[in-house]
């Protein structure tokens, strides 16, 4: 079996889409998926399974319609690739400093060259952002809450839907892909 972590959408946020983590993991395994475990409460499971991510992605999606009557989209990725992630990350400094103000989006594909670098040329601020496959890497400097780079922001400005964790929570992330 492989390892994955499955990241939800804008769930348990502004008192929408709430969903209780054990019936989170209940719905995991009643759709096959072994040993699934959540960190905090903003949908990250980790479970193990033989299916591929982007099936995954589908299943689970689909499931969570039908069983939760929840329409958010999910973003799977195995433990090699979240370790590639971690790797990747070209603000190690920052992740260092100050790690809650470095976030990692998630994004259903790879973003367009040509989207990409339009979106790096709009920043509104002083963030510094950089594509790596179908991740982005956000530093903000002067903190999230007061940034206008945000998530749908750059999903407009890409017409891709994605999720964002901060670094710490990568970390977390990767200890329990390593169990």
């Amino acid at each position: 079996m492989t390892r994955y972590v499955a990241l939800l959408r804008g769930i348990n946020v502004g008192g929408k889409n709430k969903i209780a983590m054990q019936h989170l993991r209940a719905m995991f395994e009643a759709a096959g998926m072994a040993n699934p475990r959540t960190l905090l409460q903003s949908g990250n499971v980790v479970f193990d399974s033989n299916e591929p991510a982007a099936a995954l992605e589908a299943k689970l999606e689909a499931v969570s319609a039908k069983r939760l009557g929840l329409a958010v989209d999910y973003f799977v990725r195995d433990a090699a690739h979240w370790r590639a992630i971690i790797q990747n990350n070209p603000y190690r400094q920052q992740a260092g400093a100050e790690p809650s103000r470095l976030m990692v989006t998630c994004l259903k594909s790879a973003p367009d060259a040509g989207a990409l670098a339009a979106l790096q040329g709009a920043i509104p601020g002083r963030e510094q952002l950089h594509g790596e496959g179908r991740e982005l890497y956000v530093y903000y400097p002067d903190g999230m809450g007061k940034s206008k780079l945000d998530a749908g922001w750059i999903d407009r400005k890409l017409k891709l839907s994605g999720t964002a964790r901060n670094w710490n929570t990568v970390l977390k992330i990767a200890a329990m892909l390593a169990e």
